[in-house]
C-alpha cells in the first residue's frame, strides 16, 4: 500500500506537507460526519506511519527491513529463529527440534469510545499457514500506539497489535484524562450559570459556571475522563469554556456596562 498516495502528497513531502494532508483528508472521512470507516483507517494508518521517522524509513525501503512480509500486515522477523538451534543443526548437535514461537504484527483501529468500553473484537488475518479468525479482548483504556502481545490466538505463533485510536470530534485524550469545548455566553461567565454536558460514558451532568469566571478557564470533572488500564481508576474530563457575545443585547444592559466602565476609568 502507497501511504503516500493515500494521503495525496509526494514522496518527498515534509512533516508538516503529511500533516496538512492528513488533517484535511480525516476531517473529510471522519465516520462522526458521515465518512467511510475503512478510508478513515487507511488515511489513519497513512499517518501514522509517515509521520514517524523509523516506520517511514521502513515503508520506503521494506526489504531492508524484514527478511518476509506476508499479507495482512503481518511480519515474520529474523529473530523468530532460535540461532543455537540453527548451529547445533549443522554441527550435528542435540538440542530442542525446530523454531521459537514466530512473532506476527498487524493494527486495529478502534474508535475512543470502544477504548473507553473495552470490546471483544473479531479479526481476520492472512497467515503463511492460510486464513484465520481470531477474537481479540481489547481492555479498557487502550492508549493510541500501544502494542500488546497475545499469545493464545494463533498456534505456535504470538500476535502482537498496535492500537490506532480514531480522533474524536468531541473529546481529546492527553493521557488518561479527556478535554472538550463548550461555548458560553459571556454574561454567563460575568454572573455565573450551569448548562449540562453528556460525559463519554453517557452521564449527563449539570455543570456549574460560577461568577467572574475567566474566558477559556478549564472545568476539572473527576473521574469522567478515559479508564487507566488494569486499575480500576478514572482520568479526569476537563471542559474548556468558550466565549460568545450574544447578537442582541438590550440598549439598556450597553448603558449599564458603559456606566460600569466609565466609573472604572474614573478611580
Amino acid at each position: 500500500m502507497d501511504h503516500y498516495q493515500t494521503l495525496g502528497v509526494a514522496k518527498n513531502a515534509t512533516p508538516d506537507e503529511i500533516k496538512k494532508a492528513y488533517r484535511k483528508l480525516a476531517a473529510q472521512h471522519h465516520p462522526d460526519r458521515g465518512g467511510d470507516t475503512a478510508q478513515f483507517q487507511k488515511i489513519q494508518q497513512a499517518y501514522d506511519i509517515l509521520s514517524d521517522p523509523a516506520k517511514r524509513a521502513q515503508h520506503d525501503n521494506p526489504h531492508a527491513h524484514n527478511m518476509h512480509g506476508f499479507p495482512g500486515g503481518f511480519q515474520f522477523h529474523a529473530h523468530g529463529f532460535n540461532i543455537d538451534e540453527i548451529f547445533g543443526q549443522m554441527f550435528g548437535q542435540q538440542g530442542h527440534q525446530g523454531f521459537h514461537r514466530q512473532n506476527f504484527r498487524t493494527q486495529v483501529a478502534v474508535t475512543l469510545d470502544e477504548a473507553y468500553n473495552g470490546k471483544s473484537h473479531i479479526l481476520q488475518l492472512q497467515t503463511p499457514q492460510g486464513p484465520k479468525v481470531v477474537t481479540l479482548e481489547i481492555p479498557k483504556g487502550i492508549h493510541h500506539g500501544q502494542q500488546l502481545r497475545y499469545d493464545n490466538v494463533l498456534d505456535n505463533a504470538t500476535l502482537i497489535v498496535e492500537y490506532v485510536i480514531i480522533p474524536n470530534l468531541k473529546f481529546e485524550r492527553q493521557g488518561d484524562d479527556l478535554y472538550s469545548q463548550h461555548t458560553v455566553s459571556v454574561f454567563d461567565l460575568i454572573v455565573g450559570g450551569t448548562f449540562e454536558f453528556k460525559t463519554i460514558s453517557g452521564k449527563t451532568l449539570e455543570v456549574n459556571i460560577q461568577s467572574k469566571t475567566q474566558p477559556h478557564m478549564h472545568l476539572k470533572i473527576p473521574n469522567q475522563g478515559m479508564p487507566k488500564m488494569n486499575s480500576g481508576q478514572y482520568g479526569d474530563q476537563f471542559i474548556v469554556l468558550k466565549t460568545f457575545i450574544p447578537d442582541r443585547i438590550d440598549d439598556e444592559v450597553i448603558q449599564s456596562i458603559l456606566s460600569y466602565k466609565n466609573k472604572g476609568n474614573t478611580n
